[in-house]
């Protein structure tokens, strides 16, 4: 594997233009997810899915005891943030593919193979974050790709490519994650006390993310979970423990027959 390749998002610096959307659906083909009014603020696409593999969130909150208000809306404050698949490093998603469709590429990302999917959708439960969805026309599973093609080819993601402010930045992971911790204490010094890092840290359920975000609120108020665990987590564990119960059945079988024949 080259060096692990990966995303920050930094949703302090997010306009929310939604170029990152448009970006993705236009390199990658991927389908429109309906131009109904959700009644979200500005979102029309609700979440990640089969044909939304960036996702940008509008969350309009009353602002705080001292914020600074100007203009407009006094009483709110936006919070924006573009979602993705976060390209874990333990992936449900990856452990459960009964067809091997779903594979590590690399640069260390989770990448879904259509011409080997059977559409079965074992990955859909397996993902703690509800990224991965199964697509009505064909049945088979989609995701973000990281623009496997695009890197493969020294370029970056379309999302990145296309961020006006560069909220979506490409590169390698442990440099990714320095440059953002380094951008929390700044943000913390300035005042923005609410700063935090999310999917960055190798211990939490997941192994650490690919794909990683600067919040300025709790994970949940942007539709994350607060302590994302991989379903697949303890399956070796378990498959161990059943190995060892299968072998303790059979030995007090093969004790109970030794014992009749006696």
């Amino acid at each position: 594997m080259t060096t692990r390749m990966g995303f920050f998002t930094d949703t302090s610096i997010c306009i929310g233009c939604k170029a990152c959307e448009v970006a993705c659906k236009e390199w990658n083909s991927v389908p429109d997810d309906g131009f109904e009014w959700l009644g979200m603020s500005y979102d029309n696409t609700g979440g990640l899915g089969a044909n939304t593999w960036r996702h940008v969130a509008f969350i309009e909150q009353p602002k705080q005891m001292g914020e600074q208000q100007t203009g407009g809306r006094e009483d709110l404050r936006w919070l924006m943030s573009s979602d993705v698949c976060k390209h874990c490093t333990d992936a449900g998603c990856l452990d459960v593919c009964p067809t091997g469709a779903l594979f590590r590429t690399e640069f260390g990302t989770v990448v879904v193979q259509q011409d080997v999917c059977n559409g079965c959708g074992y990955c859909v439960p397996a993902c703690p974050f509800g990224v991965i969805d199964r697509r009505e026309s064909d049945g088979k599973a989609w995701k973000c790709t990281l623009c496997y093609d695009r890197i493969s080819d020294g370029q970056l993601p379309a999302c990145a490519k296309a961020c006006p402010t560069e909220s979506i930045q490409y590169g390698p992971l442990d440099e990714l994650r320095a440059r953002a911790r380094g951008r929390v204490d700044a943000l913390v010094e300035a005042g923005v006390h609410d700063a935090r890092l999310y999917g960055d840290d190798p211990d939490d359920g997941v192994g650490g993310a690919g794909a990683f975000f600067l919040l300025l609120d709790d994970p949940e108020v942007y539709g994350l979970p607060p302590k994302p665990v991989v379903p697949t987590r303890d399956l070796g564990a378990m498959w161990r423990r059943a190995g060892a119960a299968a072998a303790a059945f059979v030995g007090l079988g093969g004790a109970a027959f030794a014992e009749r024949r006696r």
